[in-house]
């Protein structure tokens, strides 16, 4: 048998057999991605959805910031937390380096620009076709962002789960900030590095397959909304603003 038939028939073995060691980095992997896409999420949804419907003189820079921000790679993001967060960095006080919190802070960070960007994206197409229509209610802007953005519900829920892909699938960030740590900071990915790295091909493929069948699962997910979004525009008084 084939070093890779091996792997795989080991790695089969640990997911239906319960395997401790793999459904604890497992847990903690998705605990970090869903905390950080908490705070991201609801920071961006509000910056995302005013930025969709306020003209200041600013916002094109701060567009231009976000865009830009929109292709950070995740290595300079966990460089950038992990001088905020080292001893003798401004938020050093804290004690969060190589820890839980610091692989959220991590993460947040890295989407919040997506959530934003999507969010804004969303918002101003709304505000196109509606935002005429609530201004001559007198509705201001942070009322029309309000009202756009949940009439844009079905959207935003795509980009949510969007943003929890691209956390739960970062390997940069989490490893510089988190240290790989076992037993505290080792997530799925920092896991698949290592083990990879070290030859233990059956725990590497294990969390692999894991990995793949939640990303395949938030893919799905997106689909189904989108479908759902789609059924509800068509029907009749469909949308907040319909």
């Amino acid at each position: 048998m084939s070093t890779f038939s091996q792997s795989a028939a080991t790695a089969f073995d640990l997911v239906v057999s319960n395997d401790p060691v793999l459904w604890a980095i497992v847990a903690r992997s998705l605990g970090v991605s869903a905390s950080a896409c908490l705070i991201a999420c609801a920071l961006g949804l509000l910056m995302g959805a005013w930025l969709g419907v306020a003209r200041v003189v600013a916002r094109d820079a701060v567009l231009a910031v976000l865009t830009a921000l929109l292709a950070i790679p995740s290595v300079v993001v966990g460089l950038i937390v992990y001088l905020l967060l080292s001893r003798s960095g401004p938020l050093g006080f804290l004690g969060w380096l190589f820890s839980f919190k610091a692989m959220v802070l991590a993460q947040c960070v890295l989407v919040l620009p997506v959530v934003t960007a999507l969010t804004r994206q969303s918002v101003e197409d709304a505000e196109r076709a509606h935002g005429e229509q609530l201004r001559s209610l007198g509705a201001g802007t942070w009322l029309r962002a309000v009202l756009l953005a949940w009439d844009e519900r079905y959207a935003l829920l795509t980009v949510l789960l969007a943003a929890f892909g691209r956390a739960v699938s970062e390997v940069g960030a989490v490893m510089i900030v988190g240290g790989n740590i076992d037993g505290f900071t080792r997530v799925m990915t920092t896991a698949i590095a290592l083990e990879t790295s070290k030859g233990d091909l059956a725990l590497a493929m294990a969390l692999g397959l894991v990995l793949l069948a939640v990303v395949l699962l938030l893919n799905a997910a997106i689909a189904l909304l989108r479908g759902w979004r789609e059924r509800s525009e068509g029907a009749p008084a469909a949308g907040l603003l319909a």
